[in-house]
């Protein structure tokens, strides 16, 4: 959700300038400031910028993105195994050599899930074996386990958009040769025939990258004393759910897009919290991320005011009727500005409300406001500790 200031919105940001009327009204009431979540030297991702947000220090507890993702979808991993994401991405097809395509869409269009699964199954028919095992994910995310294998140094395919992708391809030979045999498999795949008459981006190639060992993390519960829960569309926030010992809750029609089931997430988080034995509940949206990887403003903007009006205003109503004291906490993990179409690890806004001690401010939630409190927590995995405590 964090971005930086876009000319188009007359230089705001997507958060400054959507209407956002409940996220307002909470730091109006509540504390505003910045919040470092990507320990200095780590790459920017979800994956240790989710760790942070959770309390668990990236630079004790991070092992890979995929071996989390892994964990969600009950890939069971051996201590020697290593896991790779594997991304169905978009490649141009005009150029006759594999090396001088250029990656054009990191997720194929947000393709389904049931349309990964053939596409999937066609593509363990030809490179499944030996040492290697595909498993299915959510949309265009899905797993490798490469056994007894290494960690590779791979690139992020929303690092590279609009590149050529010849130097960006694994070193590692036989990974370097699954992925240009991907192509093969899956340019002509009927399935994608149907997607480019439609005028949708075909997943026409696989792509590796995020590998990791089998993580170690413990039970949120054991850390905080609090039986917690995770609503999350994507298998990596389910996938530390998992590590972590908390319920991971399952919501029909959330697919970590623009038109995910908003109420359905907001209400399964007032249950868990009002009548299912929960104390704590995570509830993840995917969605203003993968606009900014679209490079999307207006969809953004519409992510966030999807988030404001749709999840958050109905979770803080839902807690108020049932006679609940709470607290709730709102930022982004990491940002995703629209100017690189990828994560950055800039410091991003929180806001925290306590339903016990509002307060009369002025404030508004967004970057600008909240830098201009002064109020820095350096350390992001410090921040759980912040929201329990204070």
């Amino acid at each position: 959700m964090a971005d930086r200031p876009i000319e188009s919105l007359n230089g705001k940001t997507p958060l400054e300038y959507a209407n956002t009327p409940m996220m307002d009204e909470l730091a109006s009431k509540g504390e505003i400031g910045m919040v470092h979540t990507i320990p200095d030297g780590m790459k920017p991702g979800s994956d240790t910028a989710n760790l942070s947000v959770l309390g668990y220090d990236p630079r004790k507890f991070y092992s890979g993105r995929s071996p989390l993702e892994a964990l969600s979808i009950g890939v069971p991993m051996k201590d020697t195994d290593i896991a790779l994401r594997c991304n169905f991405v978009t490649l141009s097809e005009e150029e006759a050599c594999y090396e001088e395509r250029t990656i054009i869409d990191h997720s194929s269009g947000e393709i389904s899930t049931e349309e990964c699964a053939a596409l999937l199954d066609a593509v363990k028919k030809e490179l499944e074996g030996g040492d290697f095992r595909f498993y299915l994910g959510t949309s265009y995310r899905h797993c490798l386990i490469w056994e007894n294998g290494e960690v590779p140094d791979l690139v992020q395919p929303h690092d590279v958009l609009g590149q050529k992708i010849g130097d960006k391809l694994p070193e590692n030979e036989a990974l370097r040769s699954m992925v240009k045999k991907s192509y093969e498999i899956l340019v002509n795949h009927p399935i994608n025939k149907k997607r480019k008459e439609k005028g949708l981006n075909p997943a026409n190639s696989c792509w590796f990258w995020g590998a990791g060992t089998k993580p170690a993390l413990y039970p949120f519960e054991e850390r905080t004393g609090l039986k917690g829960a995770m609503i999350s569309a994507v298998d990596l926030l389910k996938g530390i759910a998992v590590g972590t010992s908390m319920q991971v809750i399952t919501v029909d029609g959330a697919n970590g897009g623009l038109d995910t089931n908003y109420e359905g997430k907001a209400q399964a988080a007032v249950d868990v919290l009002t009548n299912g034995g929960c104390d704590f509940v995570y509830v993840h949206l995917e969605a203003p991320d993968e606009m900014g990887h679209q490079g999307s403003v207006e969809k953004k903007v519409k992510a966030i005011e999807n988030l404001d009006s749709r999840v958050i205003r109905p979770i803080f109503e839902g807690l108020a009727a049932a006679g609940e004291e709470f607290r709730m906490a709102v930022l982004p993990d990491h940002p995703t500005p629209i100017c690189i179409r990828t994560h950055s690890a800039d410091n991003v806004p929180y806001l925290l409300y306590d339903s016990t001690n509002e307060r009369r401010e002025t404030w508004h939630y967004n970057e600008r406001e909240a830098e201009q409190t002064g109020k820095l927590i350096a350390e992001g995995h410090r921040f759980m500790d912040y929201l329990l405590q204070r």
